[in-house]
């Protein structure tokens, strides 16, 4: 069933708490990349522009609470919320902004009983707390008392049942905000519904990380490309000497039976017909490297591959070029190094070729199209690595599964 959308709810003079990822890159207290708050104002105007007065939460960064106090302390210090509630004023203008720098007591509940209609409170990161993460029962509960709705716009947290996804929701008449819409349309289409040819593509350093995904995808597809660090370990598979390139020894039988299980199921998995090959990984990552490029099957005992070859890239960017729909999760190489980015660069330029249509499935890929150029020619870009690696594995999503059916 359909989720209730942010216009489906009576927002005028409502408390509206709403879940946004403000999980931005950061120096110090400069802002390297503003994308997800940018993302979020869509929905953060809307509310206002119908009277709503609008509370914000958010994490920002990692807080280890296994860690000492002196450590969690200093994690809390440097993810402190006061940066981006800077950044979301200079973005609203006509509105205020008012940031509390506390997820929960008197000074909070002071400054949400104390606002007005088209006012903005941004509360501190919710993981100071301990048990936002643990999705603590009173928590979640007592986030929900301090608004009358809920919703949910924050897809880079989705896929983690967390008190400020789950916790609040479940307590409080919820919908989905524009920016989550808009992901689930783009993934939701591209995997259930594709105009094909469907091309998947997936990078990355580990078999591991995507089993699920590459195993769902071989049934969703016309083609499956697998490039990245991951491509050898099915090299491996294949019988192949891979030198000391990155593989997953405990993957390589899982690999052949995706192999074997595409040619079952008559889908076309394309592997590096060469690759560019080095001594060493690239130290610093972004440093000069000497490399050669040798066929998939000749890799030199000594050297490992790091980027997929001109022949390749050649291959993979003509059946992009191909496609209705592509759906692309993982760089292609280390593209940090500007030596070894050329066949990530190739894929990136092909995707912005296509006419069909286009997704970035955030993480890695999100940032190497972003480097590249690219960003604003494919159709969609995720804001959410995680969660859209959840979402192409067939699972679901705890924060949209808790939202309230239309």
């Amino acid at each position: 069933m359909a989720k209730k959308l942010v216009t489906d709810l009576n927002v005028a003079g409502k408390k509206v708490i709403v879940r946004v990822d403000f999980n931005v890159p950061h120096k110090g207290d400069v802002i390297t990349d503003d994308n997800r708050v940018v993302a979020a104002l869509p929905t953060i105007k809307y509310l206002l522009e119908n009277n709503a007065k609008v509370i914000l939460l958010s994490h920002l960064g990692k807080i280890d609470y296994k860690k000492s106090e002196e450590e969690i302390e200093a994690a809390k210090k440097k993810n402190d919320m006061a940066i981006v509630a800077k950044c979301l004023q200079a973005h609203l203008p006509d509105n205020k902004v008012i940031f509390v720098d506390a997820t929960r007591g008197v000074a909070l509940e002071e400054a949400i009983a104390n606002m007005k209609e088209g006012e903005v409170v941004l509360m501190q990161n919710t993981r100071y707390e301990k048990g936002e993460s643990k999705n603590d029962e009173e928590l979640g509960k007592y986030w929900a008392s301090l608004g009358d709705l809920f919703v949910e716009d924050a897809f880079g947290s989705v896929h983690r049942a967390h008190a400020s996804t789950v916790g609040i929701p479940t307590h409080l008449p919820s919908a989905a905000g524009f920016l989550v819409e808009k992901e689930l349309k783009f993934l939701g289409d591209a995997v259930e519904n594709p105009v094909r040819p469907f091309v998947g593509i997936l990078g990355g350093a580990k078999v591991a990380d995507k089993l699920k995904v590459i195993d769902n995808l071989l049934e969703k597809c016309d083609t499956l490309i697998i490039g990245g660090g991951m491509a050898y370990t099915f090299l491996k598979a294949q019988g192949m000497e891979v030198g000391e390139s990155l593989v997953d020894d405990e993957k390589v039988e899982y690999c052949g039976q995706m192999l074997e299980k595409a040619k079952t199921l008559n889908k076309e998995l394309l592997l590096p017909v060469d690759t560019v090959v080095a001594d060493n990984f690239p130290d610093p990552i972004d440093g000069p490297i000497e490399t050669e490029v040798v066929d998939s099957d000749k890799i030199p005992a000594d050297k490992q591959g790091l980027d997929i070859g001109p022949k390749t890239a050649e291959l993979f960017a003509k059946k992009v070029k191909e496609a209705k729909t592509v759906v692309w999760n993982g760089p292609m190489g280390v593209f940090e190094n500007p030596t070894l980015a050329k066949g990530t660069n190739e894929v990136a330029k092909a995707l912005a070729e296509t006419e069909g249509t286009t997704i970035i499935g955030g993480g890695d890929s999100a940032a190497a199209i972003k480097q590249l150029g690219y960003a604003d020619r494919v159709s969609h870009v995720s804001t959410g690595g995680g969660a859209s690696l959840e979402f192409l594995e067939g699972n679901g999503l705890p924060g949209v599964d808790i939202i309230n059916e239309k």
